[in-house]
């Protein structure tokens, strides 16, 4: 057995030496998490400013692309832990084939999910969406559902590299890509620049073009930086061990994805039921939420790959440590941007409501009562991802999917549901359901790790 020359760090040694590497890591993922989250948000602004239809058609197209792209996701995300225990453990042959079989997964998830892209006009006018809405979605899901494959091989990619410490490179790519998006997405929705005005379906070249670019880059990086593990040899040979391993770890993240996609997305519904006011400030309020859970998603992604690594090297005190220093590093965020939800929140909801619409002193008055509840959770939303991402550097999937799905689902959407409309909280109980099902999840989640790492000794 060879070691890995692509793991450039030393040993961490102790809770500060944890504590370091882990924030080393998790640095450039929380940029390229945030970065990430710019993409779809310049692509919210620019077709806002274009047309109201348009920008709800791609709201109802990005919805369908989500949900399709998190089920898929689940198996580039088996890659990190895989790699990371392979590369530990000096396996460079397995890296590779790990790699390699979940490209293969994305690719095949791809020929199986892009029938749904391309039929999604019918399936938008069977839900009953407005028949213009549904035209606008289906166009740009034509163009931009392709934007799947690429964007899953980066998912592949995003795993290998952050896996072996190479995560500089991510960021990089990525906000380079927000560029690119932004630039790509005005000149061909608007006509800039000599070229001809596309509206919705410009936008979908756009983000067609910047994945295929983005997910080019990264490989030609593996490729080239990377060259001892030969990530494209033979790449066309079917490995059903090596598939069988990446299939069975990912399934079940994917459907913890979807069981948090459904709590929120079901949260939305609830909301909506109460009046469109309360369902404005829920997305105000839930996207600056969002914004501050890139940062959690991060350190987990990074306390994956350092547990993962850890199991490679058969150290269950370096467990315990990358589990303390990443809880510590989420809680202390987490008071953060409770503090900032608390004390400033019109602040903060200011620019996503213009000072001419009349709706404004309502949509600032219910935004500031939910970012307050926005706060009451933060401590628990970070801790349930962190739970995640450690459980996942433990190759541990199945029952963490069932703890997703009783606490999301089983008590999440039945509290919020009990709450809102039998106790009559309207959108505040909505919210308190959400409240309830986070701090059910962390508490399971981080229970279950716990019960875990004492067979390696910690």
């Amino acid at each position: 057995m060879t070691s890995s020359p692509a793991l450039e760090t030393a040993p961490a040694v102790g809770l500060g030496g944890q504590t370091r590497a882990l924030i080393g890591l998790a640095l450039p993922l929380v940029g390229s998490n945030l970065a990430g989250f710019a993409i779809h948000l310049t692509d919210v602004v620019l077709m806002g400013r274009y047309d109201v239809t348009a920008l709800a058609g791609m709201v109802l197209a990005s919805s369908l692309y989500v949900i399709v792209f998190l089920t898929g996701s689940g198996f580039a995300i088996a890659v990190m832990p895989l790699v990371a225990t392979a590369a530990a453990e000096g396996r460079v042959t397995d890296v590779r084939r790990v790699t390699r079989m979940g490209l293969w997964l994305s690719g095949g998830f791809t020929v199986f999910a892009m029938p749904l892209m391309l039929a999604s006009g019918r399936l938008f006018a069977a839900m009953g969406q407005d028949p213009a809405v549904a035209d606008h979605a289906a166009r740009y899901l034509w163009i931009g559902g392709w934007a799947l494959l690429p964007a899953l091989v980066i998912a592949v990619l995003r795993s290998f590299l952050s896996a072996l410490e190479r995560t500089a490179v991510l960021l990089w790519t990525t906000l380079g890509m927000v560029v690119l998006n932004a630039l790509w997405g005005y000149a061909l929705i608007f006509g800039a620049w000599g070229l001809p005005e596309m509206g919705i379906e410009g936008a979908a070249w756009a983000a067609l073009a910047t994945n295929a670019l983005g997910a080019v880059l990264l490989l030609v990086y593996a490729v080239w930086r990377l060259p001892e593990y030969r990530l494209l040899q033979r790449i066309w040979k079917p490995d059903p061990g090596a598939l069988a391993r990446v299939f069975r770890l990912g399934w079940p993240i994917s459907g913890q994805l979807l069981a948090e996609v459904g709590l929120f997305a079901g949260s939305a519904v609830m909301v909506g039921w109460v009046g469109a006011i309360p369902l404005a400030a829920h997305g105000v309020a839930l996207q600056l939420a969002s914004a501050a859970f890139m940062v959690h998603l991060g350190i987990s992604q990074a306390a994956t790959v350092r547990v993962g690594r850890a199991v490679g090297l058969r150290d269950g005190a370096g467990m315990r440590q990358v589990a303390l220093a990443a809880v510590l590093l989420s809680g202390g965020f987490a008071l953060v941007t409770s503090a900032a939800f608390l004390l400033m929140p019109e602040t903060l909801l200011d620019n996503f409501v213009k000072d001419s619409d009349p709706a404004r002193p309502e949509v600032l008055a219910v935004g500031s009562t939910l970012l307050a509840l926005a706060a009451l959770f933060q401590l628990f939303d970070g801790a349930q991802i962190v739970a995640m991402g450690l459980l996942r550097g433990l190759q541990d999937t199945a029952l963490p999917l069932l703890i997703a799905g009783l606490s999301y689902w089983g008590l999440g959407l039945s509290a919020a549901y009990g709450l809102g409309f039998v106790a009559g909280l309207d959108h505040v109980g909505v919210w308190l359901g959400l409240v309830l099902s986070l701090v059910a999840a962390s508490i399971l989640l981080l229970a279950r790790f716990g019960s875990l790492i004492r067979q390696y000794g910690a």
